[in-house]
């Protein structure tokens, strides 16, 4: 292009540029021009200095568009209603329209007036700032608006320093850029730190106040617009006057400003500040044993923190769907408590929690130790000093009191003596006020500890669990962490093996003596029923189960072979056991969890479930992340009926058992309440089956049974485990608990009975000899002679007995007459309708 440029036009191009720096040079001759230059060049380096040093890596305003800010997780029950948070802070996230607009200007009036009018940067404010700081050596003050503590909230750090000062001023002039001012408000009122671990007004609205930010009143908005300025401050009981003061002045300026009245600001100056320390109520925080469960189970899905991923438990903001019944948690750790405390009551004192330091430091290190307790009142306190006739006494909260002697009498286990000679400075107790003042009594926490599970067994749902005495005292689950012997409540599957290898309910089996030869180094291993009895002859399999004979059941094992018993051990999920004949008297080891849940599924006709404490997880967006498969109810939360059929969940799970088998397993267990080792849950008067079980030793005790719609289980034993006393057994003290459980849990449940698959065959037999009986009826009282037994098809005992030859089990009065329909007396047919309409 340039060989083809005109040469005129290329000799006035150089004469004008040659023109140029002649003027220059002429013009840089004088001193005024040669200042101008040098300023420019200043200013230029100046420039590039403030982006080298200030701006260079500061972050992208463009991260605000789509700020995700940490949120806690919440966790809902199976209702719906919140009931526990996972939070290390208390943030809730509220969109700019969601916030009242008197708080909005409250908080206005007290950090930034001319918001809606600035840039972003406060110039009068900053000459203010800097003035006052060139004339003290103190923390400099700033005057940053609202924009520059978002950015120093979101984008930058707490550095006390002019270059961080200078580096927010410059992103508050890009976020004003980048948002709206409504945007930039939502941030802030979202973020700001106001002390009791809250991030926002919401959240500080709850910690303060326990309100909603659209629940306030004026007085308490301009409270909450004070915190900024001294968060940790203005909320102690000791700043309340310096508290009052600072809202005052709120209240003036926004009255200054013409966003209230005078009316409304005398009024709202003559009202107490009011704040609260009851915390959240609006989310019930029970916690336990069964959140903790929840918790464990989200860090291993999600994580615990932000760096693991955006859905972690402590900032992904999760809201959690749970099973949790709070009637049955609460049934189910009362009712564990109470057992613990009936099997220690008389044993004395156990000894102290823990022990710490009781120095001047006491109190902080009580408080750091997190225990404490939930029951009856009772607190947890560290021993202080010590005289001939009481202790003193601290709690976590700062208070102190006095523990008497005469509170104190009940004798140490360990060593003998009295709870209160045995005690010292640094122990951790447990005590109970006296009545009131600062006297207190000693309490104990039973030695001896436990776990328990309640599930549906319809869908493997957990409604409640309690692992222990207390989660503040142990957090070890003993429901889902304690492998232990399950004893005879693995007798069960056992049977079930039987009756899917041609044995019925019915057959007759030897309660003798069993021995099995061992080798010659061994010699042979003899069994024994429970206290050593040898055997009272041949009886139905019924009645061995329902007694919990062990020689019939290694007897039964022998025969069947253990292979498929422990096949069908491992296919219940409860564990994989060896083959071993010891198996079959629950010599193996599995948790509560694990065989209530194998239970329930003997329930559930031999389905397999799951059980599980979580239904579903949402990310902050309501978007289902938890269960990968997780698929909603079509239909289900429609307005109006359309006419057609009601959505029907499909039944789901493998058939892991025969359905005829797992019913014959429950129809027997039933008779385990009626008449053997559980009668004492007979007189709950609903339909229940269940097993109990002790163990060596005995070690533990157990029972695990239910209705028709609730499953529970539940065993007592020590930590180490050791001899509970020749007298604890499943039937005196883990049946009980069953028992106090559903007195509170399920006693307004209507009863309904155990539902039979199709093909079960209900036939009228003689319960002692286990043969078929024509023409007689079975009766009301549960000893009668004549029961309905469930078999499958061709199963049924072929022999007969006549009525004449039917022995009395008590006494020879007849209960079990023939007697026409017409009597009022339930027919065959009426009895299998309430079977489930078996064919």
């Amino acid at each position: 292009m340039a060989a083809d440029s005109p040469p005129d036009f290329r000799l006035r191009l150089r004469r004008d540029s040659n023109a140029v720096i002649a003027w220059l040079s002429d013009m840089w001759t004088r001193r005024w021009f040669r200042w101008l230059g040098y300023l420019a060049l200043a200013g230029l380096l100046g420039i590039a200095l403030i982006w080298v040093v200030f701006a260079r890596d500061l972050p992208s305003v463009d991260q605000l568009r789509d700020y995700e800010p940490p949120l806690p997780t919440m966790v809902r029950d199976g209702e719906g209603k919140p009931v526990h948070a996972y939070a290390r802070e208390r943030r809730v996230q509220l969109e700019y329209s969601e916030y009242p607009q008197l708080l909005v200007r409250s908080f206005l009036a007290a950090e930034d007036k001319t918001f809606f009018s600035h840039g972003g940067i406060d110039y009068p404010g900053i000459v203010s700032a800097i003035i006052t700081n060139l004339s003290n050596s103190g923390r400099p003050i700033g005057a940053s608006t609202i924009t520059q503590q978002v950015a120093k909230n979101l984008l930058l750090t707490n550095e006390l320093s002019y270059r961080r000062k200078v580096r927010e001023a410059i992103l508050a002039m890009r976020i004003e850029d980048a948002l709206t001012k409504e945007q930039i408000l939502e941030l802030y009122l979202n973020e700001i730190p106001l002390g009791r671990r809250s991030f926002g007004v919401q959240a500080a609205s709850r910690a303060y106040f326990d309100k909603d930010v659209d629940q306030l009143q004026l007085h308490e908005m301009a409270f909450l617009a004070i915190l900024p300025k001294a968060p940790e401050k203005y909320g102690r009981a000791r700043f309340e006057r310096e508290a009052i003061a600072r809202r005052n002045f709120v209240l003036g300026s926004m009255q200054d400003n013409g966003w209230i009245t005078t009316a409304q600001r005398d009024a709202a100056r003559a009202m107490p500040l009011g704040l609260t320390n009851s915390g959240n109520r609006a989310v019930a925080q029970v916690g336990g044993y069964y959140m903790e469960e929840v918790r464990r189970q989200l860090i291993a899905e999600f994580g615990e923190t932000a760096d693991k991923g955006p859905h972690s438990v402590y900032a992904g903001g999760l809201w959690v769907r749970t099973p949790y019944d709070g009637k049955m948690q609460q049934g189910a750790t009362m009712a564990l408590r109470k057992g613990l405390q009936r099997y220690d009551a008389g044993k004395g004192w156990s000894g102290p929690i823990a022990t710490i330091e009781a120095d001047d430091q006491w109190q902080s290190r009580l408080a750091s130790s997190f225990v404490g307790i939930d029951y009856d009142n009772w607190r947890v306190a560290v021993v202080l000093s010590k005289s001939a006739g009481a202790v003193q006494i601290g709690f976590s909260n700062g208070e102190t009191g006095t523990l008497p002697a005469s509170a104190a009498t009940m004798g140490y286990r360990k060593t003998g003596g009295s709870a209160f000679s045995a005690m010292g400075p640094g122990d951790l107790i447990v005590v109970k006020s006296n009545g009131g003042g600062s006297s207190y009594a000693l309490r104990n926490i039973p030695e001896v500890s436990g776990g328990m599970v309640v599930e549906s067994p319809h869908s493997g749902r957990i409604y409640a669990m309690q692992g222990g005495f207390d989660v503040r005292l142990s957090p070890f689950n003993r429901a889902t962490q304690a492998e232990r012997q399950p004893g005879s409540t693995i007798k069960p599957f056992v049977y079930a093996a039987a009756l899917d290898n041609g044995m019925t309910p019915a057959t007759m089996i030897v309660d003798g003596p069993f021995c099995v030869y061992q080798g010659a180094s061994l010699g042979n291993k003899c069994f024994r029923n429970f206290g050593g009895s040898g055997g009272s002859g041949e009886h139905t399999m019924r009645w061995g189960l329902e007694q919990s004979r062990n020689l019939m059941t290694v007897r039964t094992a022998s025969q069947v072979g253990m292979e498929p018993i422990v096949e069908t051990i491992q296919t219940m999920g409860i564990g994989k056991h060896e083959p071993y004949l010891s198996t079959a008297l629950g010599a193996g080891t599995t948790t509560v969890e694990k065989i209530t849940n194998a239970y329930a599924m003997l329930a559930n006709h031999g389905r397999a479930l799951k059980p599980r404490v979580i239904d579903y997880a949402q990310d902050r967006r309501g978007k289902v992340i938890f269960p990968a498969n997780w698929k909603p109810c079509e239909g289900c939360n429609k307005k109006d009926w359309d006419g057609r059929p009601m959505p029907r969940f499909a039944k789901s799970g493998k058939q892991l058992m025969d359905a005829i088998t797992a019913y014959q397993v429950v129809h027997m267990l039933e008779g385990v309440v009626q008449r053997g080792t559980a009668v004492r849950l007979r007189d709950l008067g609903v339909p229940l089956f269940g097993k109990t079980g002790t163990t060596t030793g005995p070690n533990d005790v157990w029972f695990v049974g239910g209705t028709p719609d609730v499953v529970a289980g539940m065993y007592i034993g020590f930590d180490q485990p050791r001899s509970m006393g020749g007298y604890a057994q499943g039937g005196s003290y883990a049946a009980p608990i069953f028992k106090d459980f559903a007195l509170a849990a399920l006693a307004d449940r209507q009863p309904i009975p155990f539902s039979a698959p199709k093909g079960v065959r209900m036939v009228r037999i003689d319960r002692q000899s286990g043969r078929r009986v024509y023409g007689s009826w079975p009766g009301t009282d549960p000893k009668a002679s004549i029961i309905w037994e469930a078999f499958k098809p061709e199963s049924e005992p072929r022999r007969t007995i006549r009525e004449e030859e039917i022995k009395p089990v008590k006494a020879p009065r007849r209960q079990d007459a023939p007697v026409s329909q017409s009597n009022g007396r339930r027919s065959d047919s009426e009895f299998l309708e309430d079977r489930g309409g078996i064919i």
